[in-house]
């Protein structure tokens, strides 16, 4: 079976099934999307501002399941972070359920069950972090686990895109070792182990060192990727477009993991509560970081379609030819 476009061509009679564009769907998509962004900036508020237990229960909230608090201290920021997780959740559903029945692409209604799956564990792992007084493993785990949901819902929104399925993708074999392809994905590893590194140092059951050292690890992976996509594959617009941009949000999270070090570890490490430039920094650094995953999740995707990976077959009777793995 054959991609072609919009269309997937079965053999060689040239059936097709043509896959419709449906643009409600791929704005409801991004819409979650960007309310999961804003659910990861308001858990980073509770984790900087030390609010994990102003709400002392769950799955309710001082006993109650529907009543709302009185929004004071850390109570505004914990109960804030589970209304707003409550409406990802709500989104989630929608858009699997959306998913499932309009669309014609099995592996994509498939992601949106993943989608549906992983809301409902980060929901779990963050009941847990509760229950168990914020225990540095389960804490660094729903915060990864926020992250991985973020990358699946911007996933589906560039899967629903017009773009995806309308165009004629430019595809260029790649015959380099090693391969786009695969410094795409070790950049999405490195950047998940920087994640776990960042969650255990702010949950308190990491120190800074590994943190810091790894960022050195962070920039020569993503730096290699980038410059290798831009300078080899700067005519293809959807490979180009989501290397710049991450490499750009690499070089702002590097500049903000240094304000957030020197807020947290050097000015901030004797005060009696978190202070606001450590807390704005380590909340824009949380952000940016989750864009910066995001789009390099996006750049392996578009590899992966224009710029897939060839090997050389020995063909009896002529000489090796690169073909498409």
């Amino acid at each position: 079976m054959q991609r072609c476009g919009a269309r997937f061509v079965v053999g060689t009679d040239l059936k097709s099934i043509a896959v419709p564009y449906h643009g409600g769907l791929h704005r409801f998509a991004i819409f979650t999307a960007s309310v999961t962004l804003l659910l990861i900036v308001a858990g980073a508020l509770v984790t900087s501002n030390d609010a994990g237990l102003s709400v002392p229960d769950w799955p309710t909230t001082f006993g109650s399941f529907y009543k709302i608090p009185r929004m004071v201290g850390g109570i505004k920021y914990e109960h804030g972070h589970r209304m707003v997780a409550e409406f990802v959740g709500l989104l989630t559903i929608i858009l699997a359920v959306w998913t499932w029945r309009v669309e014609k692409r099995r592996w994509l209604r498939m992601l949106g069950l993943a989608a549906l799956g992983t809301v409902i564990a980060q929901g779990i792992l963050g009941g847990i972090t509760v229950l168990f007084f914020l225990p540095p493993a389960v804490s660094s785990a729903h915060a990864a686990m926020a992250q991985t949901f973020f990358c699946i819902a911007v996933a589906i929104a560039v899967f629903t895109g017009r773009r995806w399925i309308e165009e004629q993708p430019r595809v260029e074999l790649d015959a380099r070792r090693p391969s786009l392809f695969t410094l795409t994905l070790l950049s999405i590893f490195v950047l998940y182990v920087q994640l776990l590194l960042g969650a255990m140092f702010r949950h308190n059951g990491l120190s800074w060192w590994p943190h810091v050292i790894h960022a050195g690890v962070v920039a020569v992976v993503l730096s290699w990727t980038a410059v290798r996509a831009i300078s080899v594959y700067s005519h293809i617009e959807a490979v180009r477009r989501p290397a710049i941009i991450m490499l750009s949000l690499m070089v702002g999270q590097l500049c903000l993991g240094f304000l957030a070090f020197i807020t947290r570890v050097m000015w901030g490490k004797d005060a009696a509560q978190p202070e606001l430039p450590m807390v704005t920094s380590t909340v824009i650094h949380v952000a940016v970081g989750a864009l910066l995953l995001a789009t390099t999740v996006v750049l392996a995707i578009q590899v992966w379609r224009h710029v897939p990976v060839s090997f050389e077959e020995r063909v009896p009777g002529s000489e090796r030819k690169p073909v498409a793995a």
